[in-house]
C-alpha cells in the first residue's frame, strides 16, 4: 500500500468519525402534522463552526422544492433554529420554521401539489460543512402528516354532490364546515383534513361537482344547497348552523350561499370577490350575471408571468352592479380576509366594499382582516409560498403576489383566526378536542 492511499484512508476515517459526532434533531418528533411547527437542533459541531442547513421536498408531480441557510454554532458547538440566527441563504435572522416556509420550486411557476393526504409530505433536512467541498455531516426526515389519529375520511358521491367528508375522533356531535377551494384545483382535501383534526366535521366540496371549469358554463346554487343539507343531516354534526370556508373564486360562491341559502351561521371569505365572477349563477328564478376579466389589461412581468390584478372589471361601476352579491340578505357572521399584495385581484377593495354594503344596510355582522405583504394563496401554516403558477381560468402563468416571510406569518395567524371564528359563531356549547398524530 503506497503512502498516498494510506493518507486518503486516514482522511476519510477522520471525516467519518467527525461527522458521526454531529447530531441533527427534529423536535418534538420527526413526525408531526403539517400545520404544526417543529424545532431543528444541531449538536456536536466545533465551537463557532459555520455550516449550511438544506431542506428539500418533492411533491406528487415530482416538482422539487428547496431552501437553505447558513448558521454558525455557539461556543458549545450547538445550533437551535428557535434562537440561532441564519446568516443568509433563503432567509436570515431567527426563523424557527424558515427552512419550511421558504421552500421554492426548482421549476418556475409551480405550486406545491398534494392531493393524496393519506401519505405525508417528506421534508429532507441535511447539514453540510462550509467551504468549497461541502461534506454532509448529518441528515433527518420530517414527516409532515395531514390526518391525525382517529380522523376518518369518507369519499362522498351523494346525488349530484361530490366531495370528501372528514370526521374527527370521538362521539361528537361537532360543528360542521363546508370547505371549498378554488378554480382549477378541483377537490382539495389538505385544509379540510387539517381543520377536522381540530374538532370540526369538514366536508371538502368540489365546487364544480365532478366537472372542471373548462366544461362548466354556469353554476347553480341548488348544488351547494344539497351539500349544506347533506352535511347538516349527518348525525356527527351539531347545529344549529353550518360554517363555510372559502378562498378566491369560491369566496363569491360562499357569499352567494350565505345570501340565498338557509342554515349558515359563519362564513370565511379569503381573498374573494364581492361580485359573482366568471359564470352566471342561478338559484330558482334568480340569475346573477358574471363579472368578467379583460385580458388586455394584464401586464407581463420580468419572471415571464402575467400580473392580472387590474384585469377584472370594477364591480362597483354602474354597468357591473348587477353582478354584486346581495350579502345584506345573509343572517350569518362574515370574516372577510384580504391579502394586501394580492396580484390576482384587489382583495382589499372587494372586502371593504362588502363591509361597506353591510354597514349601509345597518348590519355589523362582519370582521375584516388585512395582511400586508401577503399574496393571493393564503393557505395552511407552513405551506410554501406560491409566487406564480398557472391560472386555470386564464390558461397562462400569473403572479400571485406576496413576500415569503410576511406571507408565512399571515398563514399562521389566519389559521388560528379561522378556528376561533368558527368556535365562536357555530356553537360555543360544542366540545372541541384537538386530535393527535
Amino acid at each position: 500500500m503506497n503512502f498516498s492511499s494510506t493518507l486518503q484512508k486516514k482522511v476519510l476515517f477522520c471525516a467519518t468519525s467527525m461527522s458521526s459526532q454531529v447530531r441533527l434533531q427534529i423536535l418534538p418528533s420527526p413526525k408531526c402534522l403539517f400545520d404544526e411547527p417543529v424545532t431543528v437542533k444541531v449538536e456536536g459541531l466545533s465551537a463557532y463552526q459555520e455550516v449550511q442547513l438544506r431542506a428539500r421536498l418533492t411533491d406528487q408531480k415530482n416538482v422539487i422544492f428547496q431552501s437553505s441557510a447558513t448558521y454558525r454554532a455557539d461556543v458549545s458547538g450547538k445550533i437551535d433554529l428557535s434562537s440561532s440566527p441564519a446568516l443568509g441563504g433563503s432567509f436570515s435572522g431567527v426563523e424557527p420554521m424558515g427552512l419550511f416556509w421558504s421552500l421554492k420550486p426548482e421549476t418556475p411557476h409551480k405550486k406545491l401539489v398534494k392531493k393524496e393526504i393519506l401519505t405525508p409530505c417528506l421534508v429532507h433536512i441535511e447539514l453540510y460543512s462550509s467551504g468549497r467541498q461541502r461534506e454532509m455531516l448529518a441528515k433527518e426526515i420530517n414527516e409532515r402528516h395531514f390526518m391525525a389519529e382517529g380522523v376518518r375520511r369518507l369519499p362522498i358521491k351523494h346525488g349530484r354532490i361530490h366531495g370528501t367528508l372528514f370526521l374527527p375522533p370521538g362521539k361528537g356531535p361537532f360543528p360542521g364546515v363546508v370547505d371549498m377551494y378554488t378554480v382549477g384545483v378541483g377537490l382539495s382535501e389538505t385544509r379540510a383534513c387539517l381543520l377536522a383534526n381540530q374538532g370540526f366535521v369538514v366536508f371538502a366540496l368540489a365546487p364544480y361537482g365532478q366537472g372542471t371549469p373548462s366544461n362548466v358554463s354556469s353554476l347553480h346554487l341548488e348544488y351547494f344547497e344539497d351539500a349544506l343539507s347533506f352535511l347538516s343531516r349527518r348525525p356527527e354534526v351539531k347545529g344549529p348552523g353550518i360554517g363555510i370556508l372559502s378562498i378566491s373564486k369560491s369566496g363569491d360562491l360562499a357569499l352567494s350561499m350565505s345570501s340565498f341559502l338557509s342554515g349558515i351561521s359563519a362564513t370565511v371569505c379569503i381573498n374573494g370577490c364581492n361580485a359573482n365572477v366568471m359564470f352566471p349563477l342561478h338559484y330558482k328564478d334568480t340569475v346573477i350575471p358574471p363579472l368578467m376579466f379583460d385580458a388586455n389589461r394584464a401586464v407581463l412581468t420580468e419572471s415571464g408571468a402575467l400580473d392580472v390584478k387590474h384585469s377584472i372589471w370594477n364591480p362597483m361601476a354602474p354597468e357591473n352592479r348587477r353582478t354584486l352579491i346581495p350579502i345584506e340578505r345573509a343572517d350569518c357572521r362574515f370574516l372577510f380576509v384580504a391579502a394586501e399584495d394580492d396580484r390576482n385581484w384587489d382583495s382589499r377593495f372587494f372586502a371593504e366594499q362588502a363591509a361597506k354594503r353591510l354597514t349601509e344596510y345597518g348590519k355589523d355582522n362582519f370582521e375584516v382582516v388585512l395582511y400586508p405583504g401577503s399574496g393571493h394563496y393564503l393557505d395552511v401554516p407552513y405551506m410554501p409560498h406560491c409566487f406564480s403558477s398557472l391560472h386555470a381560468a386564464i390558461g397562462k402563468y400569473v403572479v400571485w403576489g406576496g413576500e415569503p416571510k410576511s406571507h408565512a406569518e399571515a398563514q399562521v395567524d389566519l389559521w388560528g383566526k379561522i378556528q376561533a371564528f368558527f368556535r365562536e359563531h357555530l356553537d360555543t356549547a360544542c366540545s372541541f378536542g384537538k386530535a393527535k398524530l
